[in-house]
């Protein structure tokens, strides 16, 4: 981890829908297999897709015990812009912290609408890209492959290995194939 503690810490904001249990999950399983232990949990408020919702992730160097939400966290990934409405999704970010969004805006655009955050903000056409090489707008593999370049929480190499395994069968090779390509494509955009 970049970071030079014990724990990373990451709130996803995202509706439903969007990916964003997947996206924890994905980045947890990929902690494991690194030999990281984690603790990757969700928020759901009404049960519908396009409801808010937030996705608390640990991943850390020594065992965990804590099952409280994240409070103080190292990066939020919003999926979607819209939620900076509806929730203080830089709430306990410092300067030392990250912001990744999905947006076709520019960072410092952003900015305005979180003014209180000095830290970093990497906007993201998480949307476009996903739409260029799934041929579908759904951002949450694109914004993992961008969190895990920043961040160095677990290496791309895991996280597509584990996806391999989980989805391969669900989904078939090909869909399986582009989703890598668009964690990968999220990673390299930075």
């Amino acid at each position: 981890m970049k970071q030079y503690k014990d724990t990373f810490e990451v709130i996803f904001f995202a509706r439903g829908g969007q990916g964003a249990k997947t996206a924890s999950e994905l980045v947890a399983h990929a902690a494991v297999n690194e030999g990281k232990f984690v603790k990757a949990f969700p928020f759901f408020g009404p049960e519908r897709s396009g409801a808010p919702t937030k996705i608390f992730l640990r991943v850390s160097n020594s065992k965990l015990r804590t099952q409280e939400p994240v409070i103080d966290p190292d990066a939020v990934v919003v999926m979607d812009e819209t939620v900076l409405g509806s929730q203080d999704v830089s709430k306990n970010l410092d300067q030392h912290e990250v912001l990744i969004i999905n947006s076709i805006r520019e960072s410092e655009e952003i900015r305005k609408d979180v003014p209180h955050f000095k830290g970093k903000i990497f906007a993201i056409d998480a949307n476009g890209i996903a739409i260029r090489v799934t041929g579908s707008p759904n951002p949450n593999m694109v914004l993992v492959g961008q969190l895990l370049k920043i961040t160095e929480i677990v290496s791309l190499e895991g996280a597509a290995r584990v996806f391999r395994g989980v989805f391969l069968e669900k989904i078939g090779k090909d869909l399986t194939e582009k989703n890598i390509q668009a964690m990968e494509a999220g990673y390299d955009s930075f």
